[in-house]
């Protein structure tokens, strides 16, 4: 209320207050240059709307008339000190009216009559600029554009993408998320704006695009499909450098991977860099997006599912959501590469056969460690083979196995109980361990040392030296094309609520993964069933 009241210059302003003291001196001249002030007023708006150009204000110069000396009369009584705020029992004019209630009166009419109706009078100049009616405004016109925000996947051959839609002020923009720098997993996640939608003077919807280092030109937003729309530049010229395609490359090299080519000295790693950009570049920001989201958590998870960034070799950093269905936790890439493109199920993780660690002696040995997890692999085999036969945890050393351990495990994550995998983990360190686990710590829910086995490669170097759980899981690796796909045995390490890790054995190889702390509205999936058959689709992109 006091907000309207000092936008309409009534109630605490200070304009008012001066004016009241000047009618307290001389009430007649005020009411008389209030009048005067009127009449230019509807002189100027004469001959600027009432013209030939504009036949509606010409048509009708008696409205005008009434609407500014309804502006100069209600000038005379709020002198007086009359309150607008509340106005008389029976009101006589819009300016008698309460205003909050022409703000509401205001924001009804079309929006190519408000810039006319700003000519009127200052009173109503000062209560058009409040910004409720111009949002309002600016909702109706975007309306139609509702149904793309949240979560997208830009269909990008196998790199896939993650698009971020969202209303910022009087837009709506398109936020393309990237990971940090590789290897600098922890680093908070990059955003470039790809398109914005706003309101043009016309009272229609401007959609532009953001690509490109000229700044905003025009583009186009088509919303054909259900949970599918496509974006279209239309001054792809606008993309171009003056340096040429040479030039393009060093930039977007600079700002995708934050080096240039010569400070990278492998060359693997130099054609996969190069193939990224001929390949990425040729689409102009002209892309199709999918609609995905972000899994629902149940009180069974083991943690917080989410997005998380992680390691791979020289393809740099991914996006993945990891999600949770039963007793198997997943992770799925948002980004994706040659070899096992977006879309496809990266790390694949049976929470019924946890795996003890040993001391820090024996998990330096990367043969100790491939001999426990082949051991959990082999037995995984035997039951896909014969159903019958249980899940067993095992221990470090010689592979014995815990079966009150993995009996709990299973029953806790099937029933849908919290603390399923805490007694899980209750069990296993009660039993006897042989060898050199008898005196490490077991995979409970208590923090334990980790160190990573000599001969595995990672990218960064700084990791954990804590761990909480351990899980036996397989990881998926394929050729060049996504040729021959396989999905190989490795170890799943918990370290913390927004952190974890997983050795690729076969590969001799460690992704560290690192939770997105950004917030994103308009992402989560209704259901668990939605969040699903979300997940199919994305495998059938691109399969």
């Amino acid at each position: 209320m006091a907000v309207c009241a000092r936008l309409c210059g009534v109630g605490q302003s200070r304009r008012c207050r001066r004016r009241q003291r000047h009618n307290q001196q001389d009430q007649g001249s005020d009411s008389d240059m209030d009048d005067e002030e009127g009449v230019r007023i509807v002189g100027k708006t004469q001959a600027v709307t009432g013209g030939p150009e504009n036949p509606s204000a010409a048509a009708g110069p008696s409205v005008a008339h009434e609407a500014t000396a309804e502006c100069g009369r209600a000038n005379v009584r709020l002198s007086y000190g009359q309150s607008a705020s509340t106005g008389p029992p029976n009101p006589q004019s819009l300016l008698d009216l309460p205003p909050e209630l022409l703000v509401g009166i205001f924001s009804s009419l079309p929006g190519t009559e408000l810039p006319n109706l700003a000519l009127v009078c200052k009173t109503f100049r000062q209560i058009l600029n409040t910004e409720t009616i111009w949002r309002r405004r600016c909702t109706e016109v975007l309306h139609p554009y509702r149904h793309i925000l949240g979560l997208w996947q830009p269909d990008i051959g196998p790199y896939g993408g993650l698009l971020n839609v969202v209303v910022d002020g009087l837009f709506i923009l398109g936020w393309m998320y990237l990971p940090p720098h590789d290897p600098r997993v922890e680093d908070p996640m990059r955003r470039r704006p790809l398109f914005r939608i706003h309101m043009l003077e016309s009272n229609k919807a401007a959609v532009e695009c953001m690509y490109g280092h000229k700044g905003p030109h025009k583009g186009d937003v088509q919303t054909g499909k259900k949970d599918e729309f496509s974006t279209k530049c239309n001054q792809t010229d606008h993309h171009r450098m003056p340096g040429g395609r040479q030039e393009e490359f060093r930039t977007w090299l600079e700002e995708e991977w934050g080096r240039t080519l010569e400070d990278i000295f492998h060359e693997h790693m130099q054609e996969l860099i190069l193939m990224k950009f001929i390949y990425t570049s040729q689409y102009d920001n002209c892309l199709t997006y999918r609609r995905i989201y972000l899994p629902p958590r149940l009180p069974s998870d083991l943690l917080q599912p989410g997005l998380f960034k992680g390691t791979y070799g020289s393809h740099g950093l991914e996006i993945i959501m990891l999600s949770f269905h039963g007793p198997r936790a997943r992770a799925t890439k948002l980004t994706g590469d040659p070899n096992v493109p977006a879309g496809q199920l990266t790390l694949d993780v049976d929470l019924n056969r946890p795996v003890h660690l040993p001391d820090l002696e024996h998990q330096r040995s990367v043969e100790e460690l491939s001999r426990l997890v082949l051991g959990v692999h082999e037995e995984a085999q035997q039951e896909a083979q014969s159903p019958d036969v249980a899940p067993q945890g095992v221990a470090a050393g010689d592979g014995a196995v815990a079966p009150q351990g993995a009996a709990a495990a299973k029953g806790a994550v099937d029933g849908g109980e919290a603390e399923g995998l805490e007694l899980a983990m209750e069990a296993q360190s009660e039993s006897p361990q042989p060898g050199p686990s008898s005196s490490s710590s077991s995979a409970s829910s208590e923090a334990q040392p980790f160190v990573l086995p000599l001969g595995v490669m990672a990218r960064n170097e700084v990791y954990p030296r804590t761990c909480k759980m351990c899980f036996y899981g397989t990881g998926l690796i394929a050729g060049h094309g996504f040729t021959s796909p396989e999905r190989t045995p490795g170890l799943f390490i918990l370290f913390d609520e927004d952190r974890f890790g997983f050795i690729w054995l076969e590969l001799k190889s460690f992704s560290l993964y690192s939770r997105l702390t950004d917030q994103l509205a308009h992402a989560y999936a209704p259901n668990m069933e939605r969040f699903e058959a979300m997940l199919r689709n994305m495998q059938s992109w691109t399969s």
